[in-house]
């Protein structure tokens, strides 16, 4: 055995959540693969085979374990070990590029690159096809309504992202090898089905489930969410549309439940593709407290708060307006002027681009030069590629009138989930560092920071914590 399965084999033994998503196991004499934290009786090591992803055992001929089912485990985070172009792919097929009949020819125009040239990179790092990725993607959310919901199988093919029923059943079958109606059968003495729609994101432990709650609450646009002790609540909306999400925190099966009420069928995908980025589940805290831990500043930081998360964005264009709105103003300061835009409009949902440019904006505590940045951003906005690579996103954003480095670098990390990227030359992190008795020029932050690659978001965020 090689070392790398020697390793995986180890983290099996001891059924660890922390390695949860990280990598599966097919085990040759059941046809089965596995999360770690399966309950099974562990394979002998000769009978193992570790996968990168879910989308490479099936392709190996692996079916999923009715026991830990491995599609409710954390995905692995789409930046690690991947080249950009299949960080990027992987992304948009994550928001559905391939769903529906999509063709992989039109994914690809976006990059440049050819489909053959695609097809190998995936094949290198993932260890399957686009295509595969999507489909995998596709059942493996399928399965998890068909579980967790009472949605008839219909309204799961649509959600899931499939042209025909008969297309999700005829894949069902073959990948799962029963039909989906009697998997519910099967699943129902393990995890009943809840009340309601819910649906639940496996996390890998620790989870500072406070700490995130804390950050939006100070933050929180009360007539568009509400922050509570255990839960945050909000209203949203999707292709007009209008919903609400509730979630929670299940610390002891290391997940988040989210309650969901007014989401159609359709939008389910995208709503859950947004928690997850929204509040992070997918992070390897691991890997994060490892390297950051080398900092002797961060060290401590690390130990009292274990598994910080990165705070995402339900809308990519609420954070753009809220960082302008935030510059050089409090955090008190700016939620309040963003309530008062949001009273303004007249609605519980933030405000989009056409909302901005309709509205008057004059009397809300903004400048005049900050009325002007927010109407350029909202003119520009619809034009923006979030599917750029980071460096060509900050420079487009820097390029508008009224947005500097800092205000570009906050709406990237955020709005992108972006591990490493941090606001430049920011003074909280400055004001931080000089807390901490630490030199806390520009350079020397720049310095630092280059050594928490890839996780600077992370870093800025435990620094931001020492002001409270």
């Amino acid at each position: 055995m090689n070392s790398e399965h020697d390793i995986c084999y180890q983290a099996l033994k001891t059924r660890d959540a922390r390695f949860d998503g990280r990598f599966f196991t097919g085990v040759s004499s059941t046809g089965i693969f596995c999360r770690p934290i399966c309950p099974a009786i562990t394979p002998k090591p000769e009978n193992c085979t570790f996968f990168p992803s879910a989308a490479a055992a099936l392709h190996a001929g692996f079916r999923p374990c009715l026991r830990c089912r491995p599609e409710a485990a954390p995905a692995s985070p789409a930046w690690l070990g991947t080249a950009a172009t299949v960080r990027r792919a992987v992304r948009l097929i994550e928001e559905g590029a391939l769903d529906h009949g999509q063709s992989l020819s039109n994914l690809c125009e976006r990059f440049a690159v050819g489909e053959r040239q695609l097809r190998r990179l995936f094949q290198i790092h993932l260890g399957a096809s686009p295509q595969q990725i999507a489909q995998t993607q596709r059942l493996l959310f399928a399965k998890n309504l068909v579980t967790q919901t009472t949605l008839p199988v219909t309204e799961i093919a649509l959600a899931a992202g499939f042209n025909s029923l008969r297309r999700f059943n005829d894949a069902y079958k073959k990948t799962f090898g029963f039909a989906p109606s009697r998997e519910r059968n099967l699943t129902a003495p393990h995890e009943p089905l809840a009340e309601g729609l819910q649906l639940h994101f496996s996390y890998r432990p620790p989870y500072d489930w406070d700490g995130l709650l804390a950050f939006f609450q100070s933050r929180a646009i009360v007539p568009v969410e509400q922050v509570t002790r255990n839960s945050y609540r909000r209203h949203i909306e999707i292709d007009g549309q209008p919903g609400d999400i509730e979630v929670r925190n299940e610390a002891g099966k290391n997940r988040l439940r989210c309650t969901l009420s007014g989401i159609l069928t359709r939008h389910l995908h995208r709503v859950a593709y947004k928690i997850r980025r929204m509040f992070d589940v997918d992070a390897d805290p691991q890997a994060i407290a490892t390297d950051l831990g080398q900092d002797p500043v961060l060290h401590p930081l690390i130990a009292a708060s274990p598994g910080l998360r990165l705070p995402g964005a339900w809308d990519s264009f609420e954070i753009a307006v809220r960082a302008v709105i935030g510059q050089q103003i409090s955090v008190k300061g700016a939620r309040t002027i963003c309530t008062r835009l949001v009273e303004r409009v007249g609605r519980s949902q933030f405000p989009n681009p056409q909302d901005i440019l309709r509205s008057n904006l004059d009397g809300l505590g903004l400048t005049g030069r900050r009325i002007a940045t927010l109407q350029s951003l909202a003119q520009a906005w619809p034009a923006l590629d979030t599917t750029k690579p980071v460096e060509e996103r900050i420079a487009e954003l820097c390029a508008l009138p009224g947005i500097g480095p800092w205000t570009a670098h906050y709406i990237v990390m955020r709005s992108g989930a972006e591990p490493d990227v941090y606001p430049v030359a920011d003074l909280g992190l400055l004001r931080a560092l000089e807390k901490l008795a630490v030199p806390a020029g520009k350079d020397d932050l720049t310095a630092r920071a280059e050594k928490w690659r890839p996780w600077r978001a992370y870093g800025a965020l435990y620094l931001w914590r020492v002001l409270g």
